[in-house]
């Protein structure tokens, strides 16, 4: 089940006009907020035949596919005026509001063509969302190196007199607009500056190749596996098709068959990676990078390779004693399950660490669902944000044709206009959010406020029973209701820096990006947070504090471990987007396995070949692990002594959240901080976060 959340602000509640009609209500005990009694009942829409169709998002073309050519056809014409604008506009802020609204008028038909492609159920608008991401990507990709378009940028960068008098805010967006030119090689010659473009172009479908190949499942002949294991995957004829690497399942010989046949080197997926990585390179080299790596690592935290695997040296240095004896604790209950075969494996790792922790703290998710109802999470989320921002959700019926499915659910903000988070139901690869629209100040004055929206994979209802979560599933839904409201309460004058990084877009540093998501991961885990929300949906009976305790410690069972397998993948990353290596990407693997994580290579396995990240995150996938001490900081710092203190929220508010882009990431955290933190500080938070909590077990215990 997907779930689409779209949020908007300001409107009136008018419960005689909505149509979330309730076929069932399971609390029995206590009283759901409107937001938790909408989560918690069937959504039924009445038809009117009289309303009119508003389009997919209210995009009125968007009532069918065709509509996507109109909508991308009337943003390039606009796009072509605004360009001339540009051009002749004299140097001054007006210069960067003709940028941004150039911007806004791309990104709002490529932002939402992004979502449709990967959410919708109908194989045409997945179609048509992909053909006019391609259409507008090639546009930006050309504009990018209109030299008269960033002459005209270049005349205001170039006037001292005139960029003293800017606010800070439009310096650094006319700034970032002139990186935009600068890495995609506006300073060469026509020459080179066409074979940029080709190359980003050439990207585009590498990109999309490697991301389809990453997915595709493999398959074997059945006659080639135990029969006993042939129903854990699926048939084809005579073939057994495995699409995933069946990480948790208790029997061995099906981890290992499915890591070794998953994972199994497809030729020209190897061709295609190498292919992706070698253009990248080429491109960075172009316009002037030691690599690409170089180029994509501007602008962060970070600021350049060398930092990153500083950091990941450190991390690991820090980790390895941790790591060892975590390695040990899973070689030994191997031994204990399967004394026959007691070697450890990659294939162990996640089932093992799943073992060990449901062994000592007696975790069991089911015993955690019901207390965790889609809507009792929803009345949690809701009542943080009011306690933090001041900010309140309501559920609202989505006008005719604004969305496809009963899945799709709409949330506005009471306290803004017009302000929307869609919560998209379906199966999906992993959850996720997306921006549909940026907020920005408009020529008239007026706020355009952003639309978003999260995809979940969630369990559908049962017939005596609402939507329940794993407490997994409840952390991941206050992760991705993080990027929700890092971009919803962003203020910034400029789209282009609203709010947090899309998964296609640059508006927020990367390595930044998950800090709003990632703190909120620490409100899901706080007792002081979770007990004003969790109930049992039936009784009524309140989540005990000991389950929660103990669902906390377990997390840090195998801690290092796990960190160390994502310091592997981040120096792997790192090591594809570097200098090129005389060597395959294959041997760089087995090398870097050797050395960041611990656990052997398996002979004839290309697990980079799955490794879809590399596309959306290239060169930054350890954004990840800055990110969390980041949020670990901040945590630690400003809200582990009360997380529902008002005055703290707005200054995470004002700090943070709102400048979305618009002020360097680091310049954020030490304002929030009130400290410049070093690499050293960031390990240490990671590390930190191992330690068990011994305050908390023992005020558990006493209870």
């Amino acid at each position: 089940m997907t779930v689409a959340l779209h949020i908007c602000a300001g409107l009136p509640w008018q419960p005689a006009n909505r149509c979330w009609a309730a076929v069932r209500l399971w609390r029995k005990v206590t009283t759901w907020s409107a937001v938790g009694a909408a989560f918690n009942s069937n959504p039924v829409r009445r038809l009117d035949l009289l309303q009119r169709h508003v389009g997919l998002f209210g995009v009125p073309e968007l009532s069918s596919t065709e509509g996507f050519e109109r909508v991308q056809r009337r943003a390039l014409l606009e796009a072509e005026q605004l360009v001339a604008k540009a051009c002749r506009t004299a140097p001054g802020a007006s210069t960067v509001e003709v940028f941004d609204k150039l911007s806004d008028t791309l990104c709002r038909v490529a932002d939402l063509a992004d979502f449709i492609k990967v959410a919708h159920p109908d194989p045409e608008y997945r179609e048509a969302g992909e053909k006019t991401c391609i259409k507008i990507g090639t546009a930006v990709e050309k504009l990018n190196t209109n030299v008269e378009l960033c002459r005209s940028l270049k005349n205001l960068l170039d006037n001292q007199e005139v960029m003293d008098q800017l606010d800070p805010e439009t310096r650094r967006v006319a700034e970032l607009f002139m990186f935009d030119f600068e890495i995609s090689g506006i300073h060469l010659d026509e020459e080179q500056r066409k074979e940029a473009v080709d190359l980003n172009v050439k990207l585009l479908d590498l990109n999309n190749q490697f991301l389809m190949g990453c997915h595709m499942p493999n398959r074997i002949d059945g006659r080639a596996l135990p029969t006993h294991i042939h129903h854990h995957f699926t048939s084809e004829g005579n073939y057994l098709q495995i699409g995933g690497l069946h990480a948790d399942s208790p029997d061995d010989v099906v981890r290992e068959v499915a890591y070794r046949i998953f994972l199994y080197p497809n030729r020209d997926l190897m061709d295609i990676l190498d292919q992706l990585l070698s253009c990248r390179n080429k491109l960075a080299r172009l316009v002037g990078y030691e690599s690409y790596a170089h180029r994509a690592l501007r602008g962060t935290m970070a600021k350049n390779p060398d930092n990153v695997m500083n950091f990941l040296q450190l991390l690991t240095d820090k980790l390895k004693d941790r790591t060892e004896k975590d390695f040990k604790m899973m070689k030994d209950m191997k031994c204990k399950l399967n004394p026959r075969n007691p070697d450890l494996m990659p294939w162990d790792h996640s089932y093992l660490s799943g073992v060990i922790r449901a062994e000592r703290f007696n975790i069991e998710p089911s015993l955690y669902s019901p207390y965790f109802s889609l809507g009792s999470c929803m009345d949690g989320l809701n009542a943080l944000f009011t306690q933090l921002y001041g900010v309140s959700l309501l559920a609202e019926q989505p006008s005719a044709g604004e969305v496809w499915s009963e899945d799709v659910r709409k949330l506005v903000n009471k306290q803004t206009n017009k302000q929307k988070i869609f919560l998209t139901q379906r199966a999906s690869l992993q959850d996720c959010h997306f921006t549909v629209r940026g907020g920005r100040m408009q020529d008239d004055g007026r706020y355009q406020l952003p639309v978003v929206a999260l995809m979940l994979s969630l369990p559908r209802p049962g017939r005596d029973a609402p939507t329940l979560l794993t407490p997994a599933m409840m952390e991941n839904l206050f992760h991705e209701m993080g990027h929700a409201m890092h971009s919803m309460l962003g203020r910034t004058r400029y789209q282009h820096v609203t709010g947090t990084a899309p998964p296609r877009g640059t508006r927020c540093a990367t390595d930044f990006a998950e800090v709003p998501s990632i703190l909120m991961e620490y409100f899901a885990t706080d007792y002081r947070v979770i007990s004003q929300f969790a109930r049992d949906y039936q009784t009524g009976q309140p989540l005990p504090q000991s389950m929660v305790t103990r669902l906390c410690e377990s997390k840090k069972v195998c801690g290092a471990a796990d960190t160390q397998l994502q310091v592997f993948y981040a120096a792997l990353d790192q090591a594809y987007h570097g200098k090129p290596q005389s060597r395959s990407t294959t041997d760089i693997l087995i090398d870097l396995q050797q050395k960041y994580y611990g656990l052997p290579c398996v002979p004839n396995t290309a697990w980079h070949l799955r490794f879809s990240h590399l596309v959306g995150y290239g060169a930054k996938y350890y954004s990840y692990l800055m990110s969390r001490a980041v949020a670990s900081m901040v945590w630690r710092q400003c809200f582990q002594k009360d997380p529902l203190n008002r005055d703290t929220g707005e200054r995470y508010r004002r700090e943070m959240l709102a400048h979305g882009g618009g002020r360097e990431p680091m310049q954020m955290v030490e304002d929030m901080l009130q400290k410049k933190p070093s690499m050293e500080d960031f390990v240490d938070a990671l590390v930190s976060e191992m330690d068990p909590d011994f305050e908390s077990i023992i005020m558990d215990s006493e209870n």
